[in-house]
């Protein structure tokens, strides 16, 4: 999926289908919750960056300033800082001329000669202390031999950038029914401290279930686990999955801008 194909989708970034309210009546035990201890959140300005730089830095292409994952596993793309003298030279230096980048939580003055593609307007959601992760004993946890099954769920239900290597970013898990995956749901970027909860995706036939709710709150749990808080992005104008989100103990961070730019 090229970034051309994500800007003629349906614009909706992650959480296409709703957290319902079926599976807000469960809670975890006290020792799933969060500490008290600050966690410095300023990472999430620009969790690309920090993604790339960090735990996903295996993956990473690029120079000191710009840098992104391989195009059959994400189409994100981390700058430093959209202010430096040299990034546009830099985004040269990485992409060529003619070339379709990527552009997150910012939105950067265009030099001469470049072209803005697309541009989604997006929320970022964080945990907060109502989140009440717990792990789902019908989960399975998905990988390569998965990849058909998750690509046909993804072409089915339109959660966002999924591509045959996006499982090597975090774990991924589904639900299956008479063999057929039906639901699914994974970790993206992890940005220092934080990891990020992404492809939200229900089969259509399945959805009020509380399928959604329930694989969000085991990766969280997952995610909890080792230590780190859990952030969510989606478009803005997904209000249905945003609300279903905020009552399972998200809220609202800041609003974002999902987008890309051809390259003179």
């Amino acid at each position: 999926m090229t970034l051309q194909d994500q800007s003629a989708r349906d614009p909706r970034l992650d959480g296409s289908d709703r957290p319902d309210d079926s599976a807000l009546d469960h809670t975890a035990p006290d020792d799933t919750a969060p500490d008290d201890t600050v966690l410095d959140d300023t990472v999430l300005d620009n969790p690309v960056w920090s993604s790339l730089t960090g735990h996903h830095a295996q993956l990473a292409i690029g120079n000191d300033l710009v840098k992104h994952f391989p195009d059959d596993v994400s189409p994100f793309v981390g700058v430093r800082d959209w202010e430096h003298p040299e990034v546009w030279e830099a985004v040269l230096d990485v992409f060529g001329h003619g070339a379709t980048v990527g552009v997150s939580h910012a939105d950067p003055v265009l030099p001469e000669g470049w072209v803005q593609v697309f541009s989604i307007p997006g929320v970022q959601l964080t945990q907060t202390d109502r989140l009440r992760a717990r792990p789902d004993a019908e989960v399975l946890e998905l990988g390569a031999a998965d990849s058909a099954d998750t690509l046909a769920l993804v072409e089915r239900t339109k959660p966002g950038p999924f591509l045959p290597r996006t499982h090597e970013l975090g774990r991924y898990i589904g639900i299956r029914r008479e063999g057929r995956l039906i639901a699914m749901a994974g970790e993206r970027l992890h940005p220092d401290g934080w990891t990020e909860i992404s492809a939200v995706a229900v089969d259509p036939d399945h959805r009020r279930q509380g399928l959604a709710s329930r694989l969000v709150l085991d990766v969280a749990f997952h995610i909890q686990q080792r230590g780190d808080r859990a952030l969510l992005h989606a478009s803005a104008a997904n209000t249905g999955a945003i609300s279903g989100y905020e009552k399972l103990g998200f809220a609202l961070r800041r609003r974002v801008t999902f987008g890309a730019v051809r390259t003179p």
